[in-house]
Order: C-alpha cells, then structure tokens, then sequence
C-alpha cells in the first residue's frame, strides 16, 4: 500500500493483506504524511475534507495524483489501550448480531466484496445497539468494512471492485480509531470501461436509496372491485335470467313455420353488456388516477442532499445515495439514510418520528464513542453516534457515514411497513353521505314500484294467457325494471367526480409549481379565508446582494441610490486596509454554512451568499482555501430565539475571536464598543444614535440589514463560561455580551413580479393577506406596503404580539397585516387563534421551526427550493418555484375542484329525479306494467350521469372569474339554493316534457301509443335534455352565459360530442337491445328542438328570485323531511340488526372451528396414547 514512511509509525496489530490493483495509487517512499487538526478544534468546512494543499487537497486517496500521501490523523494516547472490541467473546459478537426473525435473507450476499452484510449494519439499530457497533469495529471497523473513507467520501470513479475485505480485516481497526486505514482502490480498467455506470459493486450488495415503486392496482382488480358492488351483482343476476328464458324461448320452444325469429334474448344480453360498459368506464378512470398518483408521489419524494465524494461536495439526489456515502448535516435537514456519527459541532437530533423519543438527542463522533468504550463507559444516552434516517436535525453541523440505505434503512422499512391506501377527503366523505340519502329514497322507491307491480302480476296470473317461461319472462322484467331504477338511483358516481377533479387539479397544478402532498388540501385551498405568508423567496425573488453597507465608524458605500457623493462598492473596497480586508474576510468566511461549487457559485441561504459575494469583491480567494487557513475552534449554528450565528476562530498570535452576524438592532444591544478606523473604542450614546438611525434608514429602502460584531479572548472557552454539557465548548449566552461593533451590511431582495397584483386578487376574492418576518417593524412595513399588503391596518412586533390576551387578541387580528420580528412560535400562535376565530387559514414556511404552523394550518405551504425537508414534510403543498402567486393558482384550483363537484352534484340530482320519478309512474301506469324507459335504456341514462358527465363536469380549468365571490363558511350546505333551483327547475321541466310527449304525442303527430315510435321519440328527446342540462350545469350562479371558456376545455368538447355521437349510433343501430326503432327526420328535428330548451328555461330559472324559491322550498318541501327522516332511522336500524347477525354467525362459525381443531387434537393424542400402550 502508498503508505511511504507511514509503516514506522503502524501499530503492532498487521494490516490485512488484500489483493487489489495499487498501481495507480503508489507514491513515493518519501512521501510525507501530512497532519490533520485535532477533530475538536477544526471547522466544520474541513470535517469533510483532508488539508491536502492544492488541488489534490479535494481527491481521495484512491483519485489523488501520485505524490499525493495518504492523510493519517495524530496518534492517540489510548489508542493501545483495549477497545471494547477486543474484550469481546466471540459469542458475544455473534449474539450482538444475530440475525432477527423474518430477515435472515439479509445476512445472506453471495459474493460479497465487503466485509458486512445489509443486516448486520442493519444490527446498529432498531433498537440502537453499541454491541454491535463495537462488533462491527466502530466508525474505523465500518469505514474499512465499507470500503469507503470518512474524510474524503466514496470515489468518483469507482464501478466494479477488486479484491475482498473480511469481517475479520475490518473489526481489527477499532483498535486504530484515529487513524484512516488504506483505501481500497477500483480497478483502473473497470473505470475505463465503465460507459457511465459507476458503483456497481456497492448498489448490487446494498441497494441504492430508492423504494420499490408502489405498484398501482392492475386493470383486472380494478374492474373486479367495481363489478363487486352489490346492486350490480343483483342486476347481473336478473339480466342472466332474463338471457336464459330469451334462449329458452328461441331454442326450448316450437315456433311456426315463417314466424320471425325470437329475440327475447337481446335485453339479457344487452343489460350484461352496459354493465360491462359502466365496470369498464369506472375502473379505467381509477386507473388513471392512479397512474397520476404514482406519478405525483414519485415527485413528491424526490429531492437533493449534499454529500462527499473523492473529497468534493457534490449535490446529488436522494435516490443516488449509497451505503459508504459521507453526507453533510445542517440544521432542518431531514436524515436520508441511517449511518454512523463521524464528526461535527453540536449536533442534536429530532428522533420523534423514527423512534417516539420526543427530547433532542445530541450525537457523540463514532470515535469519541469507541474511545469511552475502551474506559467502560456504557450509557448510550451520552454516547450515541447513530443517525436515523427519517429523523430531524435540530441544530449543528457535522458528516456522517451512510451504513444503511433504502429498504435496509430504518426509515424505507418503516415506509414499506406503511404502504396504505389513501384515505377519502372530507368532500368524498360528505358526497359519500349524501349518496346514501339519495340512494335510499331511490330504492324505497324501486321496492314500493317492486311489490305493487308484483302484486298486479300475481293478481293477473289466473287470467293470463301466457305460457310459464313467458309468465316468468314477465316476472324477470318486472325484477330488472326495480333493480335498474335503484341502479340510477344510486349516485356513485359522486365520489368519482371528487377524485377525478382533485386528481385533475393535482396534476394540472404540479406542472404550474403546486406539488400537492395531501390531496385534501386542493378542495380546503378553495374555501380559504386568509393567507399568512412569509416575506424572504415568497412575496422577494431571495436574490440577496449587498448594496449598502458602513464599517469601521466612518467608511461606508451606497449600490442602491444612484446619488453623485456616494461611495461605490469597488471604491469602498479600495479604500479599506489589508488588515480591515482580511478581517472582514475572515469574519464572513468562517462564520458560514454555505459553500463554493466546481463553477464558483455560492451554495447556500441566500444571505450568506450575498455576504460571501461581498466578501470575494473585497478580495476572498477561493473559499476552500479561506477556510482551509483558518482554524476554528467552535461553531454557533444559527437561533430563531437570538437571531444570529457565530464562530471562534484561533487566531496566528494564540488568541480566539468570536464573529457573529445577526439582526443588526438585536447584536447592536449587545454592543459596549466600537471599531473604528483607528481602533477600538467604546461605543458612546451619539455612536449607538447614530447605527440605529442608520438601521432604520436602511429598514425604510426594504434593506435587510445584518450586524457583524467580535470580541477577542486570550483562552476558548473563557473561564467561568464552559458549556456544562461540553466542558471543551462554550455556553454562548455567557459569552454574547461586551461585543465590538463592526459594521453593518445592506441587502436588497426586490419583490418578485406578480406579487402585488396578486395579493390584489386575493383581496378580490375575499382572502386576507398577512406577512409575517423575522425583519424589524419598519423593513416589514416597506415591504408590506410595496406588496400591498399593508393599507390602514397593524403592524406587530412578535414579542409584544406574543403577550396578548385571548380578548386582545379577538380585537386585533381582524385588522393584523403584518407581524414583524417574530419567531416560529409567534407564527403558530398567529395561525391557531385565526383558526378559533373561524378562518381557513393557509400558512408558508421554509425554515425547520416552521413546522408547528405548517401542521396547525388549514393548509400549508412549504417551499420547494429554499424550504428545509421539516418543513416540506410539514406542508400539504409544495411550492415548487417558492413563488406567492402560486398560491393564487392554488386557491384559484381549490375553487375549481369545489365548483367541479358541485356541478357534477347539481347535474346528478336532476337526473336522480326525474328517471326514478318517470320509470315508477310510467310502469303503474302501463297495462303490462312496461315503463316509458327500458332496463338498458336506464342504465345507459346512468352511464351518461355517473361516468361521462363526471369527465366532463370536473374537467373545467378555473377562470379568473372564480375570484370575484367571496370563499364559502365551513358550515355552508353542499347545495345551494341556487343550485336546488336549478334542480327542480329543471326535473320538473323533463317531466312534464316527458309525461306530455308520451302520452299526448301520438295523437298529434298521428303515431301509435304506447308503440316503438313513440317510445324512441321519448328516449331520444330525454337523453338530448340531459346533454343540453350539461351545459347548463356548468353555472353555479344566477350569470347566463353558460358557454364561458367551454372552447378552451377541449376535454369537455370531447367527452361532449362523444355522447352525443353514441346516442345517434345507439338511435340506428340500437335496434332492439333498447327496445327502440330508427326515428324519422321529424322526430329528429323535434327531439333534439325540444332537448334544446333546457338551455332558454335555465335562463328563465336565473331569474326566477332565490329569496322567492327558498319560502316555496320550505313549504313544499316539509312532507318529503317528514318521509325521509323515519324511514332513515328505519333504514339505519335494519342495517344494524343485519351487521349484527352477520357478526354472531361468524362468530359462531368460528367457535365451531375451534371447538372441532381441539377435538381433533383430543383424538390425535388419545391415539398417540394408545399407540404408545400397545407399544
């Protein structure tokens, strides 16, 4: 191996001998070995990456150039004392990872270049398990058995690996725990072949980070689960009856020589057909559905995460994640996989949703842990290195070594665990009862049109001249006719018309930046009443630059206003020292999360990006260099509470400085002193007059304003103020106070394009607009008023908005725009009282402590690319461009769905209505009790009404109309009485054209009564009415142009002429499967005339007054309420009883079962009793 002079200084324990290619990684003998800062005191820029100097400081060793050595950390002084690995018996390591029942399959790898399997990784957790982190090694044992690196991560180039490492080889390095062993390289000629494919050794032992897709439920089951509905197997029944005695009639029966052949079979069959129809049509829209779930849901889980490979950050996608990976943490991130803690600044962890421990749990580096290990410590509570995936990072940064990914990881077994169906939205939930009150007056009335028409068949039998299998023909019809009318009766098309629509709003919105989560939250964001948004990426562009700034007391510079004695940053910059440069530089640089990318752009939040493109115009070199010349002692990642985030930098003389940036009128509070051009001095009452007056300037031009403030210490941390946790960290509160003011920076974020028309259009449509920031009281307020968000109303500060009263609070938050300075907690408490009050309220968030408010809301937005993963974890949807006029798109589709389904509703009911009504009359009416509307002719009425109307009903795009109306109340009815207007307006005229045409036609136009004729004419002008009430139906308001944006919907125009030409195939060529004849151009003329009158009546039925139809609705209506309300609790109790005899009879069945295994045991062990005896 490239060890160099490295094997003198080797411990006594002999490295395993591996046979791998080296020839692309042997350096020279001379090469020297480099030494690494101690873990506890580097940054946390460097956790990840070795101090090579140069360009090769970035490469692995396996990827560096030749003469490049091999990073090797100090010598430890326990590092010969014995790990806990070493005091192991060999029986306690295999009991430490023992395989657990069910997953033995993961122990098993066929040839397996590494030293572990899946499941003894899987060992260090579920529960967590310091037996079996020793077992393995610890952190060094895992690296070695992963052949992978902590510092510089997995090669770039590796693809397929040669050579093998044994379990054995890697658990011998615990005892090296501060020493990286030797890499493993690839094979240099499987690189050069690779064409693009890398890791192929790796994914095929360990997988990638990917689920097994969810596969969508098949075609087959689908159309099962339809044909399963009750009412249809009971129709399927009596068409298969009626086929059967048809048959009989044409083949069992004698028929005269010249008679036309019989075909009483045709109605069997053709009701067999429409039911294939109606379970087609169903279970091909669920499947759609699916499929675009799939989809959705496939997006929904994608995201990026920042990792390490050959020594670089490189952003990848979750997916692509792999078991050796190093990955970055920062505060808000939610862990991708599980994996061992390498190192970082204290970082404490959310593992409520992985493992139900609510307090935040700080993680101890692998090696420190192995090292407490060796002294006999074995409290897990302060020494855990494990990281959950699927838990929460509160606070800190650090890396850690991905051990476990995808359906190995605790959190892919916890998703596979909870594969479930989707649950129903409140609307399908209301629809679904509604559905049930209509089904039950539809089949009161089938049953009551059943008995009566049953017993004038009985009645009749004695004088009937028909033979049996007519006779029982005659009874089959009768039963189809009852059956049929409960089949239209019962409106399942309703649920379907809610997820088509939301599945269409879903799908329609993800590609206008809406990626929605819940599905619910499409039909809630129509009905919302109030929107609290955040100011930074929502209603701003989050393009931060610094274009106004003053430092060192007197040396200032102004980018924003173009005034001719102003200072330009470029001659700013030339006018500061070498030693005021390198200051700056070092204050921005250290105390940072973001980083530099291979093409130089800045990886960050956007502030610090802004700060770091300051810093580089003052002359920063690359910032892996900056970093890489200082050392850094502690890191204080960034508080909501104190808004601000430090660092302590050990400067070249000895000495510690602590920079902090933050909200500049809180840090300037904890200011006694200031640095001027000529040094430091204290900070006098005109001095702090004056930065206030100058932060509220700024405050005033919509700047953002940032404080950098330091303070210089001879010892880290300074006595008296050692964290109590962490004697080696200091306790920040103790230390923030006596700072020197520095300077205090500018920074722009203009208002995205859009915004402040579209908080106009909010205002419109009756949604209230209120922002809530972290920026001061006069920021906020510029801002609000740019947007125009902020008219005559309140502008809160969050400490003072926080102390209210629940009374204060009532009287406040009505007239409540803009709540500045405030913390999470303020934006939740902001959210619940709102919702007290009655508001629907929808809240954005990007941050991790957004997530309480995000929950608590009605809806919640999260943003797709400045949003941390708590928070779009939080979120119902995802805005995918972190755009504030997505929101309108929301609430504009939100409306849409709601409208789409009320639609669909208005036009179910009127044909609910008027078949029922005309199939029960028409049949008592009849001599041989024939309704007007035959069997196959209902049910192609119902296909028209559950399936095709609900596709092209819920299919209308919204309008920018649907913001001119107010939201509706939680509590407002799902039909309106405009919409029950229209209902029975339109019922009552299908009837009396119906009733009228049938029984009065004839003599008019000189046609046999009650013939083929007549009966087709009916049918066909029936049918033409419903077409047109479509139409009609796509208003919900009193407004007449019912044809607004219908050449838009070109899936409407589809669905619409598709019926239409099914209906003219069915009049020529329906023949008698429909019990009907070709009609006359006359009647064409006259069925499609009066078919059309729907629309002129509609406009007749807009005008008639609401306040006028709702006192006739009362009186008329009372009778029916009287009807319906016991013969619901009838229905309800017979429900009950019968579930309940159903329940005792299973009951009993299984009691007998039970009852006969125990007796056949009996037997079995009296026989073995016996057998033994004779024996």
């Amino acid at each position: 191996m490239a060890n160099g002079n490295a094997n003198e200084q080797t411990p006594t324990m002999a490295l395993p001998q591996i046979s791998v290619d080296t020839s692309s990684v042997q350096s020279d003998e001379n090469a020297r070995i480099l030494q690494q800062t101690p873990i506890s005191t580097q940054s946390p820029s460097l956790l990840s990456t070795p101090n090579f100097p140069g360009r090769d400081r970035s490469l692995s060793g396996s990827t560096a150039h030749s003469d490049t050595p091999l990073l090797r950390t100090p010598e430890s002084p326990t590092k010969d004392s014995p790990t806990s690995t070493c005091r192991m018996t060999l029986e306690q390591r295999e009991d430490a990872l023992r395989p657990d029942n069910g997953f033995e399959k993961d122990f098993v790898v066929k040839e397996n270049k590494f030293a572990f399997s899946p499941g003894q990784l899987n060992k260090l957790l579920n529960p967590k398990s310091l037996a079996a982190y020793s077992a393995l090694g610890g952190l060094r044992g895992i690296e070695r058995g992963l052949r992978t690196n902590v510092e510089t991560g997995l090669s770039v180039d590796e693809n397929v690996l040669d050579g093998t490492v044994t379990f054995e080889d890697a658990s011998a390095y615990a005892g090296k725990s501060f020493e990286s062993p030797p890499p493993l390289v690839t094979d240099a000629r499987d690189v050069t072949v690779a064409s693009g494919e890398s890791f192929t050794d790796r994914i095929r032992i360990f997988s990638n980070n990917a689920l097994p897709e969810k596969k969508a439920t098949p075609l087959w089951k689908l159309m099962w689960m339809a044909y399963k509905d009750k009412i249809l197997i009971l129709l399927t029944v009596a068409a298969v009856i009626s086929l059967a005695l048809g048959l009989y009639e044409v083949f069992g029966v004698d028929h005269p020589e010249g008679s036309p052949p019989p075909i009483d079979y045709v109605e069997g069959l053709a009701i067999c057909i429409a039911i294939i129809i109606v379970v087609l049509v169903g279970s091909l829209n669920d499947y759609q559905k699916e499929r675009a779930f799939v989809k959705l849901n496939a997006k929904k889980e994608d995201r990026t995460i920042n990792v390490i490979r050959s020594g670089k950050s490189h952003i990848i996608g979750v997916h692509e994640l792999l078991a050796g990976d190093v990955v970055h943490l920062e505060p808000g991130d939610l862990v991708p996989a599980d994996g061992i803690f390498i190192t970082g600044h204290n970082v404490k962890c959310d593992e409520s949703s992985a493992t139900g421990e609510s307090d935040a749990l700080k993680k101890t580096p692998g090696d420190h842990v192995m090292r407490m290990l060796a002294e006999g410590h074995t409290e897990l509570k302060h020494m855990d290195p494990f990281i959950i995936s699927g838990s929460k990072v509160l606070e800190g940064v650090g890396t850690y070594l991905v051990t476990s990914v995808g359906v190995y990881s605790s959190f892919g077994k916890i998703m596979m665990a909870m594969r479930v169906e989707m649950q129903p939205t409140p609307l399908q939930v209301k629809l679904n009862g509604l559905a049930g009150a209509i089904a039950k007056l539809g089949s009161t009335a089938a049953i009551l049109l059943f008995f009566i028409l049953l017993f004038r068949f009985a009645a009749g039998l004695s004088d009937s001249t028909l033979s049996s299998p007519q006779q029982a023909s005659q009874f089959v019809d009768i039963l189809i006719v009852s059956v049929t009318i409960i089949v239209v009766a019962v409106p399942e098309g309703l649920p379907l018309a809610v997820t088509l629509a939301l599945a269409f709003a879903s799908t329609r919105m993800a590609k206008m930046n809406n990626l929605v989560r819940i599905l619910k939250s499409c039909e809630t964001m129509g009905n919302a009443t109030t929107i609290c948004s955040d100011k930074t990426g929502t209603l701003t562009q989050n393009v931060m630059t610094v274009v106004a700034g003053t430092f060192f007391g007197d040396k200032t510079f102004d980018d924003k206003n173009n005034n001719a004695n102003e200072m330009r940053l470029a001659a700013f910059a030339n006018d500061l020292s070498n030693d005021q440069k390198r200051s700056l530089i070092d204050a921005i640089t250290t105390n940072s999360t973001a980083f530099e990318s291979d093409d130089h752009v800045f990886v960050g939040s956007k502030t610090e990006t802004a700060l770091l493109s300051f810093a580089r115009s003052l002359g920063m070199g690359p910032l892996s260099e900056e970093r890489s010349n200082a050392t850094i002692t502690q890191l204080i990642p960034f508080d909501s509470r104190r808004k601000c985030m430090g660092a302590v930098q050990r400067l070249p003389n000895g000495t510690y400085r602590l920079n902090v940036k933050g909200a500049s009128e809180i840090l300037l509070g904890h200011c006694t002193s200031l640095c001027s051009s000529t040094g430091v001095r204290s900070m006098t009452y005109e001095d702090r007059e004056t930065l206030e007056t100058l932060i509220d300037q700024y405050a005033k031009q919509s700047l953002r304003t940032i404080a950098l403030i330091t303070k210089d210490f001879e010892q880290w941390p300074p006595a008296g103020c050692a964290d109590e946790n962490d004697p080696s960290q200091a306790d920040f509160d103790a230390v923030l106070k006596e700072m020197t003011f520095t300077g205090i920076v500018g920074i722009q974020d203009p208002l995205r394009p859009g915004v402040p028309e579209a908080v106009q259009k909010c205002h419109m449509a009756g949604v209230s607009c209120r922002m809530v920031t972290g920026d001061n009281v006069v920021t906020a307020r510029a801002i609000a008023t740019d947007c125009g968000i902020y008219t005559d109303g309140i502008v809160m500060e969050g400490p003072v908005f926080r102390t209210l009263s629940d009374a204060q609070m009532a009287e406040t938050l009505p007239r409540l725009q803009v709540l500045a300075r405030s913390s999470p907690e303020d934006k939740r408490i902001l959210v619940t009282k709102l919702r007290e009050l009655g508001e629907v309220v929808a809240v954005t968030g990007d941050g991790t402590n957004d997530g309480p408010a995000l929950k608590v809301a009605d809806i919640g937005f999260s943003m797709g690319i400045s949003g941390t993963e708590v928070a779009k974890e939080a979120s119902a949807i995802i805005l995918m461009d972190d755009n504030f006029t997505s929101i309108l798109t929301a609430l504009m589709w939100g409306r849409a769905v709601n409208d789409a389904v009320r639609k669909f509703l208005q036009f179910q009911i009127t044909v609910n209505i008027t078949a029922v009504i005309i199939a029960s009359v028409s049949a008592l009416a009849s001599s041989d009790m024939r309704p007007v509307l035959t069997a196959v002719q209902l049910l192609w009425i119902n296909l028209i009404m559950d399936s095709l109307a609900a596709l092209a009903l819920a299919s209308d795009p919204p309008t920018e109309e649907i913001l001119d109306r107010k939201p509706l109340k939680r509590s407002a009815p799902l039909i309106s009485i405009t919409m029950w207007k229209q209902v029975i307006g339109q019922a009552i005229l299908q009837l009396i054209i119906t009733f009228v045409m049938y029984y009065g036609a004839p003599a008019w136009l000189g046609i046999p009564s009650d013939g083929l004729e007549i009966r087709s004419l009916v049918f066909a002008t029936y049918v033409n009415l419903q077409i047109s009430n479509m139409l009609n139906n796509r208003r919900l308001d009193n407004k007449f142009n019912v044809f607004q944006g219908v050449f838009k919907n070109y899936f409407f125009i589809v669905v619409f002429l598709a019926m239409i030409g099914c209906q003219v195939m069915i009049m020529y060529v329906g023949g008698r499967a429909f019990s009907i004849q070709r009609i006359t151009g006359r009647d064409w003329g006259i069925s499609i005339g009066i078919g059309l009158l729907s629309l002129p009546f509609g406009v007749l039925i807009r005008l008639f007054p609401d306040w006028l139809f709702e006192k006739i609705a009362r009186v008329v209506g009372k009778p029916v309420v009287l009807v319906y309300r016991p013969l619901h609790r009838w229905s309800g109790k017979m429900g009950r009883k019968i579930k309940g005899l159903r329940r005792k009879s299973t009951e009993s069945e299984k009691v007998e079962e039970v009852a006969e295994e125990e007796s056949r045991i009996e037997e079995e062990r009296m026989r073995g009793d016996v057998e033994k005896g004779r024996a």
